[in-house]
């Protein structure tokens, strides 16, 4: 299910960029999936989980994995020849997609005016080495998970996955520079299919069932199937109260029905949801679903302010509502206010000395905190550090001419996205009105 979401984000990318750039989208999101499996083979696995492990559990140097590179050891072999399999592959395979999630966000912020090749550099780094370190910081037990009595509470990514590909997202539309016209003709940059852009965000939600209750990580226990529904009920709640909200507030300002902002919405508030989701009840999940709409909203209209060129706002989506939903899974944990907390406890409370540790609000709040600002400084260190010199040697921003040719007639063969020629005025032998798409 998590993997299937590839689908749901080439679908949404490519509806909300313009027809002549459709298949340089998708050739980013395969390549993502791609390289990024080759990168996760390599080293992302090994970095992110691969051990060695203290005895208490935790990583042993908090700071990156050293073992398990190319996935050797997820076989143990014995002396008679035979071996054995481990956990290793299928642990493997459900982190494998989230990885590769991390990368799509990114291709979305920097659509229709990066050059191939670079966006390939960067998408190998960020599976292979940027986005791992940062599972091992958390997921992986890492540095974040013993900061204090309670670590860091990310229960299936707001901040890990979806705060790390927005930022690079950010950095990457920063770096590469808006579309040539994009502020001085905006009227040319609208979305070219809002078909597609509907469609891939019901595949998203869907798939989002497995990204946050396949976090559970197992339905052997009765408790943890409860944990799986109440993930569900807040996901659902969310997903529909964050899209309602932004086409709420987009009807309020533009007069009119926006279905984009309402699809964005509903991405705004899956993503705020996806760290708290298994730790506050349905009325948080609500509450948390709200202000991620104004969050993706406020966000969305400072960078169209700044003319920071996001095409499909990946940074408002996954960047500032990752961030939000970090820190609202300290906020709104279901423990009694800041005296308690839930957090990876789920029904119970962070125990110390056999009781409910008093005060753990503020410990979580702390660490929830310090992840956003670790998140953010790494990953817009690293997606810096890859695309600047890139930018600089003329190596990743396609010229303006083959912009405005378009990158499927430029790079492609063949040279349009879309067989039927919706300039014609003879569709099969039926009359159809001329139309010319926006930006075609």
């Amino acid at each position: 299910m998590v993997m299937f979401m590839q689908a749901g984000f080439a679908l949404v990318e490519s509806g909300c960029c313009r027809a002549k750039n459709v298949q340089n989208i998708l050739l980013k999101n395969l390549t993502d999936v791609c390289i990024g499996t080759i990168g996760w083979w390599i080293s992302g696995w090994a970095i992110a989980y691969g051990g060695p492990m203290s005895d208490d559990g935790f990583l042993e140097n908090g700071f990156m994995g050293t073992e398990q590179w190319f996935g050797v050891g997820f076989v143990n072999y014995a002396e008679d020849g035979k071996f054995e399999p481990t956990t290793g592959m299928l642990n493997w395979f459900f982190q494998w997609a989230f990885c590769s999630a991390a990368a799509t966000i990114v291709s979305g912020g920097v659509a229709e005016r990066v050059n191939f090749g670079g966006y390939c550099l960067f998408s190998f780094t960020m599976t292979a080495f940027v986005y791992p370190v940062i599972v091992a910081w958390t997921w992986g037990y890492g540095w974040l998970a013993s900061i204090n009595r309670t670590g860091f509470m990310d229960f299936a990514g707001s901040g890990v996955v979806h705060m790390t590909g927005g930022i690079g997202a950010l950095m990457g539309a920063i770096i590469a520079g808006p579309r040539a016209g994009r502020f001085q003709h905006p009227e040319e940059f609208g979305p070219h299919s809002l078909p597609l852009i509907t469609m891939g965000t019901f595949i998203l939600w869907f798939g989002w069932y497995g990204f946050n209750c396949g976090s559970t990580l197992g339905l052997s226990e009765i408790k943890a199937g409860f944990m799986a529904a109440q993930v569900a009920m807040n996901t659902t709640i969310a997903a529909a109260t964050g899209g309602l909200v932004v086409f709420v507030l987009r009807l309020a300002m533009t007069k009119k029905y926006d279905i984009g902002g309402f699809c964005n919405g509903i991405l705004a508030g899956l993503v705020s949801i996806t760290a708290p989701c298994g730790n506050v009840e349905c009325g948080s999940a609500f509450a948390i679903a709200i202000i991620g709409g104004l969050v993706y909203q406020g966000s969305s209209s400072l960078l169209k302010k700044l003319r920071v060129d996001d095409p499909i706002d990946a940074f408002a989506v996954h960047g500032a509502c990752g961030a939000w939903g970090v820190l609202a899974a300290a906020l709104f944990d279901w423990g009694n206010g800041f005296d308690y907390h839930h957090g990876w406890s789920g029904f119970g409370c962070v125990m110390e000395d056999g009781a409910c540790a008093k005060g753990a609000g503020g410990d979580a709040l702390a660490a929830n905190l310090l992840e956003v600002v670790m998140i953010a400084l790494w990953s817009g260190f690293w997606t810096t550090l890859i695309f600047l010199p890139l930018r600089f040697g003329g190596f990743l921003r396609v010229s303006d001419e083959d912009q405005d040719a378009g990158l499927d007639a430029v790079k492609h063969s063949p040279t349009k996205a879309y067989c039927l020629d919706i300039n014609s005025t003879q569709v099969t032998g039926i009359a159809v009105q001329k139309v010319r798409p926006v930006g075609s």
